[in-house]
């Protein structure tokens, strides 16, 4: 591979790239829906077999457009899924955070090239040096080489801290079917929420959209269907509290703010008696904690707090402001919500800023 088309890669034919950034497009949701799926259930021979496919796939369409790049970064990710589908090696989230944080990053460059932009930030050559010496590694080699290639690309250590997960193989169809089953019982009760004012319309959409998008521009660290579920589930305890305090809109009493303390508990009760939804049930427990220990329930401090958790409290702080502000129209409003995030110092984790910042400008180039 000519080492100028990861570093500088230029148009060749711009209606051939047209073509593999529209096909990649569709393919990418794809890896990361399965990887995520895999992550729970990682001897899913169907998932594997699926996840392969789609990268196999990446390739292909990218040799057929003659898109280097898009070759340079599918064909270790392909190796690597061949030796996990071998049975070689075993399947970790590092490594599932890696070919998530590659897809990610080439779905960026593709997206620059058909617009102009400069390539020099998404680290690519770091990224396809760090893919192709993990796909050649031993198995105790593979995790670090996977976090030395996120930190390398993001700038950011991984926070993940994961053994390798021998799990047996298990029906995909009934697994898959649950998770599905969960997620839609979940956003039943979202909507619920969203019911019981016309200011909430649209508020479940919009928080997740910004949630999974921070996640993915920080390299996926948190499991994306654990978080999701922890979106949907995060304010179920404001139903059970009297109408009257949360949807007050003037200055609550000292009582108010007390009972209001106990609602995170209700949806991370209900999530801790449902098996697999644990990660998303401590994400929920903690979102209203504060890196500087002055949150609640538990005053937990920044390294107590996991990262689901500061996640959705950026984008439901976010989603509050943006509110208040509505009447500004969209940009402004925008503009005010992410002044306010970024001007609080002690309420949010300062890691979890420039993600959501990086989110939020892609939000203000996209035309209404």
């Amino acid at each position: 591979m000519d080492i100028r088309a990861i570093i500088a890669p230029v148009i060749q034919d711009r209606e051939a790239l047209e073509e593999f950034a529209d096909a990649l497009q569709d393919r990418a949701p794809e890896v990361e829906r399965d990887i995520a799926r895999l992550k729970k259930t990682p001897g899913d021979r169907d998932l594997i077999a699926d996840v392969f496919r789609a990268v196999h796939n990446i390739k292909g369409d990218a040799a057929l457009t003659k898109v280097e790049l898009g070759v340079a970064i599918a064909h270790p990710i392909e190796s690597l899924l061949a030796r996990f589908r071998e049975g070689d090696i075993l399947f970790s989230d590092l490594l599932s955070e890696a070919i998530l944080l590659a897809i990610d990053r080439l779905e960026l460059a593709v997206e620059g090239l058909l617009q102009h932009k400069t390539m020099e930030n998404l680290r690519l050559l770091p990224l396809v040096q760090g893919l192709e010496k993990a796909a050649l590694a031993p198995q105790d080699r593979i995790d670090t080489i996977c976090g030395e290639l996120i930190e390398a690309v993001t700038g950011f250590p991984p926070v993940i801290n994961s053994m390798p997960s021998r799990s047996k193989p298990v029906n995909s169809h009934v697994a898959n079917q649950d998770i599905a089953a969960d997620l839609q019982f979940f956003r039943a009760f979202a909507l619920q929420l969203e019911s019981r004012s016309p200011l909430f319309k649209g508020r479940t959409t919009r928080i997740l959209r910004l949630a999974l998008e921070t996640n993915k521009s920080a390299g996926h660290p948190v499991d994306p269907v654990q978080l999701e579920a922890a979106i949907y589930m995060h304010d179920l305890g404001m139903m059970l509290l009297p109408e009257s305090i949360w949807l007050k809109v003037d200055h609550m009493s000292a009582e108010e703010k007390l009972a209001l303390r106990a609602h995170p508990g209700y949806g991370a009760g209900l999530l801790q008696r449902m098996a697999g939804w644990e990660g998303a049930a401590q994400m929920i427990a903690q979102h209203h904690e504060m890196p500087n220990g002055s949150g609640y329930p538990a005053n937990l401090k920044q390294g107590e707090i996991c990262a689901g958790a500061k996640i959705i409290a950026i984008v439901d702080a976010f989603e509050a402001v943006m509110l208040k502000h509505s009447h500004r129209g969209k940009n402004r409003s925008v503009l005010r919500a992410i002044a306010e995030i970024n001007a609080c110092n002690n309420q949010f984790a300062p890691e979890w800023i420039a993600p959501f910042n990086t989110v939020i400008r892609r939000t203000l180039e996209t035309p209404a």
